[in-house]
């Protein structure tokens, strides 16, 4: 009996400890680059150290272009509870603005395009850069100039003064990351869209080649393991059955003294 109560305690034990299988990783882009508002598609910069959002004070659109390895960072068949992005924005000439992320559509190039000074014109791209007007310069397009995207965001931040500015978990988002862990073959990505009717709106992130890149947060529980609000219960049983044993023992040690 002792031995049968003694056994049951440890295997009790041992998924109390385990508990929830969960994790979190932090993700670095695996690509970024621009999108300049050029007709020809001649600008780029995959190698640049930032990337844009917005109008500038020359009336151009900037859009930018992040991606991130999911299938390499996040397990299979895990359930993600949240995902949030985080991007430092280093140069801006405007106030508050919303920033918003849109799924794209495509698959698209960083090339080797590196443009100089603050990079906000952009530099003549290389080959498998993505433009305005490609997907890989310059032999592939985009099928609309300017990117191929949901018009539906994923997420949304209000980016104003120089600071780390946070997009916020939300369904949308979590469907996107799902999509790209079980399907790698179209994780184009997402296009970072800013406030594009405002002129001077534009503003300036520090890309994947720059010492502060975006990461991208991702917390995940495992439904194959045991959930975390019962491991209360689980001690507790622990605990009866070894007092139980505890009693067994007593009383034989007992009777056999009488």
């Amino acid at each position: 009996m002792r031995r049968t109560l003694v056994l049951a305690a440890a295997v009790l034990l041992a998924v109390a400890t385990t508990g929830a299988r969960a994790g979190t990783v932090d993700i670095q882009p695996s690509k970024d680059n621009t999108l300049y508002e050029d007709l020809q598609g001649d600008l780029s910069n995959g190698a640049g150290i930032y990337f844009f959002a917005g109008k500038t004070a020359i009336n151009e659109l900037r859009r930018g272009l992040i991606a991130f390895d999911i299938a390499g960072s996040v397990p299979p068949g895990v359930t993600i509870t949240d995902a949030s992005l985080t991007m430092n924005m280093s140069k801006t000439i405007s106030g508050p603005a919303p920033v918003s992320l849109h799924r794209v559509g495509m698959d698209w190039g960083e090339g080797t395009a590196d443009a100089p000074g603050q990079e906000g014109t952009g530099t003549t791209a290389s080959g498998d850069d993505a433009t305005w007007i490609h997907t890989f310069s310059p032999t592939q397009v985009w099928l609309s100039p300017g990117g191929d995207f949901d018009a539906i965001p994923s997420s949304t931040a209000v980016v104003s003064g120089i600071n780390v500015y946070t997009w916020e978990s939300t369904p949308e988002m979590i469907a996107d990351i799902e999509d790209w862990r079980d399907d790698p073959a179209n994780n184009f990505g997402w296009l970072v869209l800013g406030d594009e009717p405002t002129l001077t709106s534009a503003k300036r992130f520090d890309s994947r080649e720059s010492a502060n890149p975006p990461v991208l947060t991702v917390t995940w529980d495992d439904p194959g393991s045991v959930p975390a609000t019962s491991a209360p219960g689980i001690v507790a049983a622990v605990a009866f059955l070894f007092a139980a044993s505890a009693l067994v023992l007593r009383r034989r040690v007992r009777n056999q003294k009488i």
